[in-house]
């Protein structure tokens, strides 16, 4: 899965590399995504994690997209729920929709959601959230997901923007700038 993803962000103009720490108790990931401008690259999204070997292990921790053309976020997920089935016993993820401003927090859960994450609890105040506080890094909505229902939904929506090279187009039809891998390069492994 995470090879064909590689080809299908190559063909619309995108490097996807994904790293992954030492298999220690627990194993620090990152996934990036790269806009490929002749011989530039540039940063469009990252996300950074972290995974304990436990079904429920996957804590997604930031997700950065600085250009939200072409599917960018949906590639991410995508790329970072591919991993976890392949190559972790993960099955679900947890991330935390953090509260900074209130109408900022309606958009994250709003967003969460659409991918498949179902909230788990509030993080607040209470003497009780601050272990999980200290983890997550701010107060907010613990959200859940199932890496396979998560996948499914990413994947949906990237092959909207950037349907494969000889596949039928999704309605509407890619976005300027979503090419096909038989126009490009591949990027250097």
């Amino acid at each position: 899965m995470l090879d064909g993803l590689e080809r299908e962000a190559a063909g619309a103009g995108l490097v996807l590399r994904l790293r992954s720490g030492p298999a220690l108790p627990w194993r620090g990931l990152q996934v990036a995504v790269a806009r490929r401008q002749g011989p530039t690259l540039t940063l469009a999204g990252d996300l950074r994690g972290w995974m304990l070997p436990t079904p429920a292990g996957l804590h997604l921790d930031t997700l950065r997209v600085t250009d939200g053309q072409g599917g960018v976020g949906a590639l991410i997920w995508a790329a970072t729920m591919a991993w976890a089935l392949e190559a972790s016993p993960c099955r679900r993820a947890r991330l935390l929709a953090i509260r900074d401003d209130d109408r900022q927090h309606a958009r994250l859960v709003r967003y969460f959601h659409r991918l498949g994450f179902r909230p788990l609890r509030e993080l607040g105040a209470r003497p009780g959230d601050l272990p999980q506080r200290l983890i997550w890094g701010g107060a907010g909505l613990l959200m859940a997901g199932d890496c396979r229902e998560v996948l499914d939904r990413a994947l949906g929506q990237w092959r909207r923007r950037c349907p494969p090279a000889g596949s039928q187009p999704y309605d509407p039809p890619p976005e300027p700038g979503c090419g096909h891998s038989h126009l490009l390069p591949e990027p250097p492994v």
